[in-house]
């Protein structure tokens, strides 16, 4: 080859490969630069973590099923920063469960990306996760779709998940589901912070409990909580508009 040489193979992280163009990225943020990545390198990141596979498709086919949704991700405008994130890339639990994307999220840290992986809590019991469902207003409109306009919502930092849902709907706002919780931190890890992590109460399971992703030895946690007990470090992340390709 001619150059220098070949250019060295995408690293892994605990035996997940991340793409180059993803850790450079991550890597060395210039503050001066986009923290968001592209809906091309979102694509990419998918991909280079295994989605296609996980799906029980190829390359090529995953790539199809969310090349619809390109158009409109490109004309997305918005606040760019790990508190406000103008759009991610959702891959809903009909494709991949949230038991297998988990343990793909990596915690953001003053070095870049982590190496130890997302874990669920053990309180969520086996199976549990499939027990939740998108509450009225959160439906997802598809299988794969864009969250557009996305708040961490770390104003509802110590506030009731029940009264917090229903500043968020006052707003004309929704709550993140599971799966949604999942794409952000998957696409933007800086979102998920000491003290301020979030809730996913577009996620119920008709009865008390609301999902919720925070920080745990070092990794990304997907946990509950009650909906009457405010947590100081817990907030409410929401949604604009989820977009369908």
């Amino acid at each position: 080859m001619p150059g220098s040489g070949r250019a060295p193979a995408p690293r892994e992280v605990m035996g997940t490969p991340w793409s180059r163009e993803a850790l450079q990225l991550h890597r060395h943020p210039d503050p001066q630069e986009s923290a968001i990545p592209s809906f091309h390198q979102q694509v990419d990141q998918l991909v280079t973590l295994g989605y296609p596979g996980l799906a029980g498709r190829s390359d090529i086919e995953f790539r199809e099923l969310v090349e619809p949704l390109r158009d409109a991700a490109d004309s997305i405008e918005g606040e760019d920063s790990p508190s406000q994130v103008p759009f991610v890339l959702v891959v809903t639990r009909d494709i991949v469960v949230p038991e297998a994307t988990v343990p793909l999220l990596r915690l953001w840290g003053p070095r870049g990306l982590g190496s130890k992986p997302g874990r669920v809590d053990r309180n969520h019991g086996e199976g549990d996760l499939a027990g939740y469902h998108p509450i009225e207003g959160c439906e997802p409109p598809g299988p794969a779709y864009l969250l557009e306009g996305i708040a961490r919502g770390e104003e509802f930092c110590n506030v009731r998940p029940e009264d917090a849902s229903k500043v968020v709907r006052s707003r004309g706002r929704s709550q993140l589901t599971i799966d949604e919780g999942i794409a952000l931190v998957t696409q933007v890890p800086q979102v998920l912070e000491k003290n301020k992590c979030f809730m996913l109460a577009g996620s119920r399971r008709h009865d008390r409990r609301v999902p919720a992703l925070w920080i745990s030895e070092r990794a990304p946690k997907l946990g509950w909580c009650w909906d009457g007990n405010p947590h100081t470090w817990l907030g409410m992340a929401s949604t604009g508009a989820r977009v369908a390709g």
